[in-house]
Order: C-alpha cells, then structure tokens, then sequence
C-alpha cells in the first residue's frame, strides 16, 4: 500500500515529542504578527505545505513507547499546547479587528490572510488543539477533562467528547458508528454524514445518562447535560466575539474552526476506513495506524490508534507500535492530504493494503459513495 516498504525500519528511538510545539508556535507567531501583505500571508502558508513532505518521507520507525519514564514532562507538553491553543485564538480576533474591505486591495489583503487563517491556525487547532483535547478527555479526571473539553469549545466542537467516549470507542469499525468511514466512501460523502450523525449520537448518548426522552425538553436535568452545557457555551462565544470583534472576528474564527474540524474528520476518515468488526467486540486491530516519526513526533497520541482502542487510558507517550494492524500509505499530514484533496488515490491505496491483509471491509451504502 505504501512506501513503508521500500523505506526500511531504521531508527528505534523514541519520538521527539517537543516537536509538537513547532507548528502552534508557528501559529501564534502568525497572528501575533498579523495582518500581513497579500504576498507575505502566502508565504507564511509554504512552510505549512512542506510538512506534507516531510511526512512522506518521514522514517518509519516502530520505536517502542516511553513507559516507565518520568510523565510530568509529556503533561507538560499538553498543557503548553493546550495554553498556545488558549491564547491564539484572541490574538486571532485581534489581528482580525485590522482586516479591511474598503477597496478591492483591503480585499485582496483580506482574503489572503484568511486563508492563511485557514491553513496555518486551521491546521493548529486540530493537530495540536483538538489532538490535545482528545488526550485530556481520555484522562479520568475531572481539571483534564473539563480542559479538553474548554479546548473542543474554542472549535465549537464540544459534543465530540461526549460522542467520542460513549459512542465512538464502543461501537467503532460498526456500520451504527458515524464516526467509522465505509469501504468505497468519498470523504466529501463521509463529511456529509458524520457531522450531524456524531451530533445527534452526542445529544441522545447524554439523553441516555440522564434518563431524559428522546428529543428537546423542558427539565431542570439539562444543567447536568454536557452537551447542552457545550451548546450554551459555545454560542455565548459567538456573542461575545461579535460583540467585542465584529462580524471579520466571527468569520475569523469561523475559518480556523471549520477548517479544525474538517481536519478532524479527516483523520477520524482515515482511521477507520473501510473497516468492520464482525464480532460483538470490535478488535483494536481495526483500525489504521502509522509508523511515521514525523507524524509520531508532531501530534501527540493518534499515529498508534490500534493500542488507543486497546486502552484508551494509557496516555500518549505509553502507546505501543501494533504489527497486525493495517498501516497508513503514509503518515498523517501526508494522509490528510490526499483524503482531501486526492480521496480517490488514498482508497486505491487504501483497498490494496486491505486485499494485502485479507481483512473484512465495510460496505457502503448505495447513498455513501
């Protein structure tokens, strides 16, 4: 399916974790700097694409984890992406307070640096804010998980936590997961359908926890309910960026969130695609992994998603390489990419390491092609 074969399995280190940090600092430094000259704003994107190619030609590597070692500097690494995270998105809104539309140059300028916003904080909000938040609401406690829960706020993408841990991690690789994308599925196809799925699964999972009927109802339990709770938060946000911002800040942050979750589901896409338990128990083995150190290294806890779904507790640096899980052509960045702009090319890789494996596949529907 991939490359991995041609590029031997030459280094046993562990990943170089610090390396998460490049691409949120990279970020803030963008808006802090911001806004910028229409030819500036594209430049500043080019490093951003050069992560696709490093990743493609990133070192597989089936290091072994760093258990047993000292984890207070693994959590410190999340709590500096989760801060970057925090304090990107008001200097986001600041820099947004400058973009102009008088003339057909403001526009120019204008568009220029929000599809940087797309591109570069875009990327930052996912693989380092939303990748953090999954790391924190796996934790047991509540400081971490109520974080992560803050950081998939600032995405407006609070009900992932609910429907990630009560729905997805039970019934992934099942054809009842919105999450799981279907052998044959286009991503576009896949958008269209987990979104909304993974918000009414979120809704009727809480409705479930709180004995509360299907559907909206007036009862005092909604106070209790986490994703009314995001709801409410979330659109209290949007207030008070409006207000404090004007409608550029909403659309600001709008760009870099969409852009978040596309990205999201992008890799939510590629983790299980086309793959289908036929046992009551799913096996962690269905899911797609990736020996990449760049994409070990860069987004913390995802690129071993075999051993996630074994233990879904065991914090990122822990996570071990699994040998009968399918492998990715590549790593993530590089994967991303091709699912969304190249999809056709990723399932042809895809179907080729699945035949390899002689493992069982998830049959579209006629409406999911």
């Amino acid at each position: 399916m991939s490359n991995s074969a041609a590029r031997p399995l030459k280094s046993r280190r562990p990943p170089c974790y610090l390396l998460s940090l490049l691409i949120p600092v990279y970020s803030f430094l963008f808006v802090l700097t911001g806004p910028h000259s229409a030819s500036s704003a594209f430049l500043w994107v080019l490093p951003m694409w050069l992560t696709v190619l490093v990743d493609m030609w990133s070192v597989q590597s089936p290091a072994r984890s760093t258990a047993g070692r000292q984890g207070l500097s693994y959590n410190c690494i999340l709590y500096i992406l989760a801060a970057l995270q925090i304090l990107t998105i008001p200097a986001l809104l600041h820099m947004a307070t400058d973009l102009k539309f008088a003339t057909p140059l403001d526009w120019t300028i204008s568009v220029m640096n929000l599809f940087a916003i797309k591109v570069i904080v875009g990327t930052s909000s996912s693989f380092s804010g939303i990748v953090v938040a999954h790391e924190l609401i796996h934790r047991g406690d509540t400081f971490n998980r109520n974080l992560g829960r803050l950081l998939l706020s600032l995405e407006c993408y609070e009900h992932f936590a609910t429907e990630h841990l009560l729905g997805h991690h039970r019934n992934f690789s099942r054809r009842t997961d919105p999450a799981t994308a279907r052998y044959g599925e286009s991503f576009e196809a896949f958008w269209r359908r987990t979104v909304p799925a993974q918000f009414r699964n979120a809704w009727t999972l809480e409705n479930r926890r709180l004995n509360l009927p299907h559907g909206f109802s007036a009862d005092s339990s909604y106070l209790k309910h986490r994703v009314a709770q995001g709801m409410v938060f979330e659109f209290g946000l949007l207030v008070l960026v409006f207000m404090l911002y004007g409608v550029v800040g909403v659309v600001a942050f709008a760009v870099q969130a969409v852009a978040a979750i596309r990205k999201l589901e992008a890799v939510n896409y590629i983790e299980h695609w086309g793959l289908e338990s036929v046992s009551e128990h799913p096996q962690s083995q269905l899911s797609w992994d990736t020996d990449s150190w760049f994409t070990m290294s860069s987004i913390v806890g995802l690129s071993r998603h075999s051993d996630h779904h074994r233990n879904a507790c065991k914090p990122y640096h822990e996570l071990e390489h699994t040998p009968g899980s399918p492998k990715l052509p590549y790593g993530y960045f590089a994967s991303v990419f091709l699912t969304v702009f190249f999809n056709p090319h990723f399932q042809k890789l895809a179907r080729h390491q699945l035949r390899q494996m002689e493992l069982q596949v998830a049959e579209p529907e006629a409406t999911g092609r």
